[in-house]
């Protein structure tokens, strides 16, 4: 990616790898980028979406026509940097308007180097994606616009995101320790692979200690901080990759300690359970989900961020190297699984956001699953 100042009046052009155009302004950095594009029906909670590591190398299309009416503010960031590779939307505000904001998104996108653009009609982008499935797209401004067929050329030579090997490029270096909020109860090893920073907050919120490990995190990094549970975070890229998350959760499963994962730590359970993995079509990205738990009947409304899915049975139990295993949760809208628990053997995980940062908190209920996972196994 390479980008200059601000130039909300340069000319920018928009190019899919299939070869679909889309003409607009710079919004943000000028320059020039690349990623897989993939849309987001969320109307609020850009912030959070800009700070996700799962949005690694992805180009974010906002379905929602007017985007950056509050700003940016101090307060909500879900990392130290924003992580998406470029930004699409149709309407930016021209003020912001919200005590809290400090500076405009415009600004922000600006100051680190997000290449944007504005001012073309996302619905119509948003409609081809669902129908093409989600591909690789170039976002040029200013001195970075040519001629169609080079842009072209240029988008369809970067990399693709099947087969992308992402979540050490956004853990964390080092470990850090996030303390309880009041009274401890719980130590959890949280192994990142792209971690937001609510999650965390969430566990302390319970009166868990959590220590954060990098991706690269072994068994006995685990088992030092002397752990009553681990959790496996979301992440960017395809876990038909993630060997080493997957060799280190069988390590966890085959000790029965309390296991939580989410996201990406949903796939790598799929995988250390023996099933399969399988990029969607276009994927499943807002914080309007609907999702039912099949232990309880519930349907919820959530919060996701991802293009790849386990292929796991959804109509009986499976016999695993764990024990049995079950499809927990599916996606109302394609039957998509969503999250998978095991019968013998404390551990579950979902393939979505329970900490809504932003979201709906209809999922909030899992961290005190996993409370009560680890409460039975101290017992």
């Amino acid at each position: 990616m390479t980008t200059s100042n601000r130039g909300a009046t340069s000319p920018a052009v928009l190019v899919l790898e299939d070869g679909r155009t889309f003409r607009g302004r710079a919004y943000g950095a000028v320059g020039e980028t690349f990623g897989e594009a993939v849309f987001s029906t969320g109307m609020t909670g850009y912030q959070e979406t800009l700070t996700d590591p799962s949005y690694h190398r992805q180009v974010v299309v906002m379905t929602a026509p007017h985007i950056g009416n509050t700003g940016v503010n101090d307060e909500d960031p879900e990392s130290k940097r924003i992580w998406v590779s470029g930004y699409v939307v149709r309407d930016p505000a021209r003020t912001p308007s919200n005590w809290r904001s400090r500076r405009s998104l415009d600004e922000e996108l600006s100051a680190q180097g997000v290449v944007g653009i504005s001012g073309i009609d996302t619905r119509a982008l948003t409609r081809h994606l669902r129908e093409r499935g989600a591909m690789r797209v170039g976002i040029f401004s200013g001195a970075a616009v040519a001629d169609e067929a080079t842009l072209l050329a240029k988008v369809q030579a970067a990399p693709q995101m099947k087969g992308a090997d992402l979540s050490g490029e956004v853990a964390t270096a080092e470990a850090y320790v996030v303390p309880a909020i009041g009274t401890k109860r719980f130590t959890v090893a949280a192994i990142d692979l792209g971690i937001k920073g609510m999650t965390p907050h969430r566990m302390a919120e319970r009166g868990i200690e959590v220590h954060v490990l990098p991706a690269t995190a072994t068994a006995e990094d685990i088992y030092a901080v002397d752990p009553d549970g681990v959790f496996f975070s979301n992440g960017p890229g395809d876990p038909a990759t993630a060997d080493h998350p997957v060799a280190l959760m069988r390590a966890v499963l085959e000790r029965s300690t309390p296991l939580f994962g989410i996201c990406f730590g949903n796939q790598i359970l799929g995988r250390a359970l023996g099933f399969g993995t399988f990029k969607l079509k276009y994927g499943h990205r807002g914080i309007n989900q609907p999702v039912q738990d099949r232990t309880t009947g519930k349907v919820e409304v959530t919060a996701h961020n991802h293009g790849f899915a386990v292929d796991a049975p959804l109509d009986a139990p499976s016999d695993t190297p764990f024990g049995r295993a079950e499809v927990s949760h599916v996606c109302l809208n394609d039957n998509v699984v969503e999250g998978l628990r095991l019968l013998d053997r404390p551990a579950f995980s979902v393939q979505y956001h329970p900490e809504a940062a932003a979201g709906p908190h209809d999922a909030a209920y899992l961290f005190d699953r996993f409370v009560s996972l680890m409460e039975g196994q101290r017992a």
